[in-house]
């Protein structure tokens, strides 16, 4: 006499590629809560810059306090978490480090119930750095270190900056790490093209001036004054930093996601969020919510086609 058992199918690997994009990142808090709603939970997250930052509350089990802190978001109290250090950039970020430090658990990457990895740029090098090892923390404020605005974060003495600057959307990252489908979320492929007048949201409530105006304090945001009222006036330094890096960012993206493509890309409508609209959080996620439903039968039907049918033990 046979019996039979039949074992599971075999489900692959899914790896979440979080790209980089400031303010804009929140809406990855949008995208994960619509995939997790849906059944469909990554086993494998990595992030570059801001995606590193969110990626790492998800891996940690942590969005969900994570996402109330973010809703949560001031001018007044984004402002309160800038340090000004002119030297290598105008935000130390140490009072950022030491915010996460004391609202959230830090085990260490090997420790999370999911697979984490983040994207940093050597400075003195230019090579990619996947940061697979050692705090979280760490990791994040090394990805996180846009150049210019933030300091480079010292790492295993070596100076770490953005990891913008050499792999926006971390495909290959998730592929590297075993990863059997790739969602990947791009936040800067709408914003070439797009003229904007302000570096903030023209929709800041009046009570946020006082914090806005101790920001324009600590940084050099104003305009140049031309000499001739028929030139064009002259942009402040964070609108030409934050322009170049959109250049930059939507040039490597391009190319990389080229020659490593994801099986699924997810394009959040986010060109109105400016650099540092942290504030704007429940508009970002909504967006990333309305951008990942769109694809959501794409990722199911790839998921299922990569589901192994069960088998029989005889």
């Amino acid at each position: 006499m046979s019996s039979s058992s039949p074992v599971r199918p075999k489900s692959p690997r899914i790896g979440l590629a979080l790209g980089s994009g400031s303010a804009r990142g929140w809406s990855h808090i949008g995208i994960v809560r619509v995939l997790e709603g849906a059944g469909i939970s990554p086993d494998i997250v990595c992030g570059t810059s801001v995606g590193a930052l969110v990626g790492a509350a998800y891996a940690a089990g942590e969005l969900e306090r994570f996402e109330t802190w973010v809703r949560s978001l001031t001018w007044r109290s984004v402002v309160g978490l800038f340090d000004v250090k002119l030297g290598g950039g105008v935000i130390a970020g140490t009072k950022l480090v030491d915010f996460l430090h004391s609202h959230f658990a830090d085990p260490g990457i090997a420790l999370l119930p999911k697979t984490y990895a983040a994207v940093a740029t050597e400075l003195a090098t230019g090579r990619e750095i996947w940061l697979r090892e050692g705090p979280v923390i760490e990791a994040v404020r090394a990805s996180i270190a846009m150049p210019g605005l933030f300091t480079p974060a010292q790492w295993e003495g070596r100076l770490l900056v953005d990891g913008g600057l050499v792999n926006p959307v971390p495909v290959s990252l998730c592929r590297a790490l075993g990863a059997d489908i790739v969602i990947a979320v791009d936040l800067n492929w709408d914003l070439m093209g797009r003229h904007r007048t302000t570096v903030q949201s023209e929709a800041e409530p009046a009570e946020t001036a006082p914090a806005l105006a101790a920001l324009r304090a600590k940084l050099p945001l104003g305009r140049g004054k031309s000499e001739k009222k028929t030139k064009v006036e002259l942009p402040s330094m964070l609108e030409v930093l934050s322009a170049s890096l959109n250049i930059m960012q939507v040039s490597i993206t391009r190319s990389r996601l080229a020659g490593e493509p994801a099986d699924v890309m997810i394009r959040p409508r986010l060109s109105q969020i400016a650099l540092l609209d942290f504030h704007r959080a429940a508009e970002s996620i909504a967006e990333g919510q309305r951008a990942v439903e769109q694809v959501l039968p794409e990722i199911s039907e790839i998921v299922a086609s990569q589901t192994r049918p069960p088998v029989n033990l005889r």
